[in-house]
């Protein structure tokens, strides 16, 4: 996940700019990245909320059977029934976002009533309800914490020459078609911080 980020981020000056002056304002450039930043970080969370929301990391749900038959949305699902859950398209779907290809964190910042917990049926990277992934707040405090030590730490650029590929293919999880390849420049005023 983090090179899905770091990808949106490198395709997205403006926002990357924006999650700078977070950090700088929140941590500032004489310390490094805390735990106790994290809480703090909220445009960050936004950045990656929507990372989560176009590339996630399993776009089909563990298969569910229903016990009994149903109609949803029309369709009749008989009893025992494999059916999955398409998170990619749902998390895509123009009725349900508006710009829905568009990179757009504030659109968090907006509607604060996003997040992880799975509570939320049109928002669901990581699942919901008994099946939800265990390893979520995990996941999203690392995560968090490993994305925010490294765009602290550094300014990031791509090789000249190279440009953003954004293809992704299908495995245990969805990955990048092409590996991001970035160059870190430090940028701490301090160059003992990165020993």
């Amino acid at each position: 996940m983090v090179e899905w980020v770091m990808s949106e981020l490198l395709q997205h000056k403006a926002v990357s700019e924006k999650v700078m002056e977070e950090l700088t304002e929140v941590v500032g450039m004489n310390n490094m990245v805390e735990e106790h930043d994290l809480p703090k970080l909220t445009y960050l969370d936004a950045v990656i909320k929507e990372t989560f929301r176009l590339h996630p990391p399993l776009p089909l749900l563990v298969p569910r059977c229903p016990s009994q038959s149903a109609t949803i949305g029309g369709y009749k699902i008989p009893k025992g029934s494999k059916v999955f859950i398409n998170i990619w398209a749902i998390q895509r779907d123009p009725q349900l976002w508006e710009n829905p290809l568009q990179f757009k964190p504030e659109r968090y910042l907006e509607n604060p009533g996003f997040d992880f917990s799975g509570n939320n049926f049109i928002f669901l990277p990581f699942g919901s309800g008994r099946r939800i992934c265990a390893g979520v707040p995990l996941a999203e405090r690392m995560l968090k914490y490993v994305l925010a030590a490294l765009l602290h730490s550094f300014d990031w650029e791509l090789p000249e020459g190279t440009e953003l590929e954004f293809s992704d293919k299908f495995g245990i999880v969805v990955k990048k078609v092409k590996p991001l390849v970035a160059i870190p420049r430090p940028k701490l005023s301090k160059p003992e911080l990165y020993q």
